[in-house]
């Protein structure tokens, strides 16, 4: 792609993505961090998992930005006594034909909001986090695609762990991003309050994108540079977690498990669309700091021994960022 190309790119997406924001903010107030991860996701074909206590409008959110993007939304509340054919789909028997014929399940949806994923039980899970990885389902003897775009937002709720099946590590791993919500400030919550005090809020957005327009700024995001020297320290970055030790850091009593290879993938692509959002059509160091804990902290699996000392996942991620050389 030559400069000119590229410019046409980025002035392109500047614009969409801005349109795309202010149509959001429109509804939610505050939670930059959280719609950032949002379009970080969207703009990279990942998903995101969203840990957060209830209220903090996620469905609302993801809900809004399905309407901007004109694309189809559906929301899954996860039971535990939820089955994987009530999110892929079954076979239904038409006694008249002799025949059977296939009912979607809300999996095909473009943007999918999958609210308290660690309430079903590991085959739920499993179902959906297949769909994810492979974006297709197959129902009986036939394979059925995905739509494009694809877009699942699962959430969970940190405080309350009764009746809960936590989502195992290597299934954690298929998720792109893990956010973390928190409460609003008080300026922001007085400016909720005005808002949506009413029985019915008036609030209705207009759609801003296609999504073809999205597949295009997902195919945007490639085009971004990622200078070779950045990418030895994405992955001395990736590395340090798994094997401390190499890097004279002395972490490994904290460390039982590092980031996989999709932790290396994960921070580079999501290092590009950052910057996309910034509106370069390079990648710099303070972005991969900037999305490292959101890639890393849900691929690293702490110790007793960090859990007895209180580190966190994003406490070593930023030990990791301050000690490790730039290049």
């Amino acid at each position: 792609m030559g400069d000119t190309e590229r410019a046409k790119l980025l002035h392109s997406a500047r614009e969409q993505i801005a349109a795309l924001l202010n149509e959001v903010r429109r509804v939610i107030v505050g939670q930059e961090g959280f719609l950032e991860g949002l379009l970080l996701g969207l703009l990279c074909g990942g998903h995101v998992l969203v840990e957060g206590v209830p209220g903090l409008a996620k469905t609302l959110a993801v809900r809004t930005l399905a309407a901007s993007l004109q694309l189809p939304f559906s929301r899954i509340q996860f039971t535990p006594d939820l089955l994987p054919a009530d999110i892929l789909g079954t076979q239904i028997y038409q006694p008249r034909t002799g025949e059977f014929f296939v009912r979607k399940g809300p999996i095909f949806a473009s943007i999918v909001l999958a609210d308290e994923i660690n309430r079903a039980p590991a085959k739920v899970q499993s179902a959906l986090l297949q769909a994810m990885q492979e974006r297709q389902v197959t129902i009986g003897e036939e394979t059925f695609p995905l739509p494009k775009p694809f877009f699942v937002l699962a959430t969970q709720n940190p405080i309350e762990q009764e009746g809960t099946y936590p989502l195992p590590e290597a299934q954690t791993d298929r998720f792109l991003l893990k956010l973390l919500l928190g409460y609003p400030s008080r300026d922001e919550e007085l400016q909720i309050l005005e808002r949506m005090a009413h029985i019915e809020p008036q609030l209705v957005v207009q759609p801003t994108l296609s999504g073809e327009q999205v597949l295009q700024l997902q195919s945007g995001v490639e085009q971004i540079y990622l200078d070779s020297r950045l990418k030895q320290y994405i992955v001395d970055l990736v590395q340090a977690t798994r094997q401390p030790e190499k890097y004279g850091l002395d972490l490994q009593p904290l460390i039982q498990y590092g980031a996989s290879p999709r932790g290396t993938i994960g921070l580079a692509l999501t290092a590009r669309a950052k910057a996309l959002l910034a509106g370069r059509d390079y990648v710099l160091p303070s972005d991969i700091h900037a999305v490292a804990p959101l890639v890393l902290r849900h691929r690293i699996l702490l110790s007793y021994e960090a859990e007895a000392q209180n580190w966190t996942a994003d406490r070593i991620i930023a030990y990791l960022l301050d000690r490790l050389p730039l290049p």
